[in-house]
């Protein structure tokens, strides 16, 4: 994409109303809009970055054998009134009437409609487990939006959803995801750490929230270091290997983790040993719960039994905040210049600095490059604007992007380019074919 046609409406000082530095910098860098008070529109960048997120977790649901589906963003009541909860769930809950006066809502989560759904096409035992997800826009009116797409009203969400046919089975299906979970982050170049956490209005008796530190974080959390040294994605998993995913289950749940909602500091420095012992910040990205027949057993969620029986299905539910999580990564990947972006979830992967549009020598090697880039799959914000050399620097190091290449006629008469990596500013001077050979490859 062409600099100069590429819609980035970047800002130059911080906004006011913006709090915390995601919030900052995603205005900053063009990346949202705000549209109404915890509401926002994505612009080109922002949407980008919301589409890789969005892509990882669908590719390691899939992974784990979840299928997708998508439900409405509007509600009928009824299967709430049915379940319990529609009185409940309190005023973060937007009820409106429809033009023959019934009651509906804008879903904040899923659990009634998927219940429903599978109730009326899922009659046999043989017919479990069922594992099914979609990713849709929920609405929650919270009485205080803040912190740009971090607390807002509303907001993209994964929610998965498991059906089996007893605790055992159930229990299984949410160390599946447990494990997708950790994987799913760690693809994004995050930490998350599985903490015990509140059922909240979901239900259960088995929850954990995952939570990746950063300094602004909204939680203290309080944990063993050894977390931090984990390397899960180097491992090969079989989700069909119920002990293997078991025993990585174990090798989390069995370290201390626990944010300042439930930590006891007794336990956490005699569990924990004061070298290992980890206090901080960080925010939360996802959520898994396993709640029984709290919802089968109301909306008749039954299956026929082996015995001849029937019985109803055990649940869990699993969400991961996709729109959270682009504020999140900016949280935790971030410095005095502007973002960082890991290279999965990048808006581009490189960009490409012409320091002196419209000199001949200089526009033919920018137009060589980035076609060779974009031969290659590289995706490619080129910067054939005719701004001063700062000012494009700047831009490039507020927007974030993994790798920046800089061509000029000093070093070009010289047979040279700049390539930087954003992450760590180191700058390399080599010849415009090796750095092509560098960003092509790796």
């Amino acid at each position: 994409m062409r600099r100069s046609r590429f819609f980035l409406p970047t800002l130059r000082d911080n906004p006011k109303e913006a709090e915390i530095v995601s919030h900052r910098l995603m205005l900053r860098s063009g990346m949202v809009r705000q549209a109404s008070a915890g509401i926002y529109s994505w612009l080109p960048m922002g949407l980008r970055v919301l589409k890789n997120i969005e892509r990882i977790v669908r590719e390691e649901q899939d992974r784990a054998g979840n299928q997708e589906v998508l439900m409405p963003t509007i509600q009928s009541a009824d299967l709430w009134v049915q379940s319990g909860r529609y009185d409940d769930y309190g005023p973060e809950m937007l009820r409106i009437k429809d033009r023959h006066e019934r009651d509906m809502l804008y879903g904040p989560t899923n659990e009634e409609l998927i219940t429903d759904i599978f109730a009326g096409a899922v009659r046999s035992y043989r017919e479990l487990p069922q594992k099914l997800y979609h990713i849709q826009w929920k609405f929650r009116d919270e009485v205080r939006p803040r912190f740009g797409v971090m607390r807002g009203r509303e907001f993209l969400m994964k929610d998965a959803y498991s059906f089996d046919l007893d605790y055992e089975s159930a229990r299984r299906a949410y160390q599946v995801q447990f494990v997708t979970y950790l994987r799913t982050f760690a693809r994004m170049g995050l930490r998350a750490i599985p903490m015990e956490a509140d059922t909240g209005p979901i239900g259960g008796d088995l929850s954990h929230e995952f939570i990746i530190l950063a300094e602004t974080g909204e939680s203290e959390v309080f944990c063993d270091r050894t977390f931090l040294d984990y390397d899960l994605l180097g491992r090969e998993i079989d989700f069909a290997d119920a002990e293997a995913v078991g025993a990585i289950v174990e090798d989390f749940t069995r370290l201390y983790a626990r944010t300042d909602e439930k930590h006891d500091q007794a336990a956490f420095e005699d569990s924990v040993p004061e070298a290992r012992r980890y206090q901080g910040r960080g925010i939360e990205v996802g959520h898994i719960f396993y709640f029984g027949t709290k919802y089968s057993k109301p909306l008749g969620a039954r299956v026929a039994t082996a015995e001849g029986g029937e019985a109803e299905v055990h649940m869990g539910s699993y969400g991961i905040g996709v729109s959270r999580l682009a504020g999140a990564i900016i949280e935790a990947s971030h410095d005095e210049a502007g973002i960082v972006w890991p290279e999965a979830v990048a808006p581009f992967r490189v960009g490409l600095i012409n320091l002196k549009a419209g000199d001949a020598e200089c526009d033919a090697a920018c137009e060589a490059a980035y076609g060779k880039l974009a031969a290659a799959g590289v995706e490619t914000l080129y910067d054939d604007t005719e701004e001063r050399a700062g000012a494009k620097f700047a831009e490039m190091d507020l927007i974030g992007l993994p790798w920046q290449l800089i061509l000029g006629p000093r070093g070009l008469k010289n047979g040279l380019v700049e390539l930087k990596r954003r992450a760590s500013g180191e700058r390399e001077e080599l010849s415009l074919e090796s750095a092509l050979a560098r960003l092509t490859t790796g």
